[in-house]
């Protein structure tokens, strides 16, 4: 853990729109406080909306005193509320465009419709309120400038991070194990305990079933692995799980098995099960604009990832070194990168130690505490 510095005399209020167990919002407290700042915390019980008057009068009670107001993700419609009971410095954890998820991912309204000139018109007032801006990628801070009007300089550039005393590599769980269980795209999911160590090749996957996330590139790679010896396990929930299930069950697919949802403690044991990871391969915009959480969380926990190639992506991890970065929407490409680790051990281990290389070197807690104390300062003074 850092020495607490300089901030150690700073007091943060940090206030966002996703409870405190939400990855990001747990990420953001945590390098405020082991970066030594006093941090008092304004966060909703859940996701909903309806929280936030009672955030924005938590907030209004708490803010005394505090030298830096730092607002998380969700931040855009309590931003301007924030803005205007305030006269702090103002640090913005922006995480990600409504307008491009809303609009781009979720496909909510056209690109001239009422509400999506809400969504676009969110993202462009709270960043143009922000002081400082946190965003992942250099291509992000290249994108946002241009398509919100923010300039360049509001911008601090900030690799994604993840909690590495959570999600660490762990050995002797199963180097060379996978799954010898069926799938269940019946949609019940299965308990962890169904993914059994054996003789084939497991591949792991989770997230929210995003859109921009191609589970359905997924689950037609293993469609066109059934006779590989490969096993999926997918876990997770979201938006496209019905037509991803549906999917499954015309494939008639034996070699994954669903998962619903692991605690975030557990997360790392069912991935160090496999003996690859999977990332995003969907075919909207927005997965040429993200770098994503199970991208940074596969290098955390040492196991070769397989990923669409982007921009984001390259700017972090080199194709054949330590990741295999394949063309966005396609099975066979997905298919063809699985094959290549499962017969080529070396290639394996090679992309495992350089992926975890990478990861202690840009994306620990510890490494990003040190951004945000080198931001604060910079705002401070």
């Amino acid at each position: 853990m850092l020495a607490p510095t300089e901030s150690s005399n700073i007091k943060v209020c940090y206030i966002a729109g996703r409870e405190a167990s939400y990855s990001r919002t747990h990420m953001v407290a945590q390098g405020l406080q082991r970066a030594g700042c006093d941090v008092v915390t304004c966060l909703p019980p859940g996701k909903s909306f309806r929280h936030y008057p009672k955030l924005i009068w938590q907030f209004l009670r708490k803010k005394r005193g505090c030298d830096l107001v730092v607002v998380g993700f969700y931040g855009q419609l309590i931003f301007p509320f924030v803005w205007l009971l305030t006269r702090k410095p103002i640090l913005y954890d922006v995480y990600i465009s409504t307008y491009d998820t809303m609009v781009h991912d979720r496909g909510k309204g056209g690109e001239k419709s009422l509400i999506s000139r809400f969504y676009y018109w969110s993202d462009v007032l709270s960043m143009r309120l922000a002081d400082r801006i946190i965003l992942e990628t250099h291509d992000h801070i290249l994108d946002y400038s241009r398509k919100f009007g923010v300039p360049e300089s509001k911008f601090f550039h900030i690799f994604l991070a993840t909690d590495d005393s959570v999600l660490l590599p762990k050995t002797g769980i199963a180097e060379n194990g996978a799954a010898g269980a069926n799938g269940d795209p019946g949609g019940n999911g299965q308990s962890a305990d169904s993914v059994q160590t054996g003789d084939q090749f497991l591949v792991h996957f989770h997230g929210e079933y995003a859109p921009f996330h191609g589970v359905e590139h997924i689950l037609r790679a293993a469609d066109l692995l059934r006779d590989e010896n490969v096993h999926f396990q997918v876990i997770g929930r979201g938006i496209t799980y019905d037509h991803d299930m549906k999917l499954a069950r015309d494939l008639h697919l034996k070699n994954c098995t669903f998962i619903d949802w692991v605690p975030y403690a557990q997360l790392a044991d069912h991935m160090c099960r496999a003996q690859a990871c999977l990332g995003i391969f969907g075919e909207n915009p927005r997965t040429e604009r993200v770098l994503t959480n199970k991208v940074v969380e596969s290098i955390a926990v040492a196991r070769p990832l397989i990923t669409a190639r982007n921009e984001p992506v390259q700017e972090l991890l080199k194709d054949g070194e330590s990741a295999l970065l394949v063309e966005r929407a396609n099975p066979e490409a997905i298919a063809r990168a699985i094959l290549k680790l499962r017969d080529d051990s070396v290639l394996r281990g090679k992309i495992s130690r350089n992926g975890y290389d990478v990861f202690l070197r840009n994306c620990t807690l510890d490494m990003f505490s040190k951004k945000l104390d080198t931001v604060i300062k910079e705002m401070l003074n």
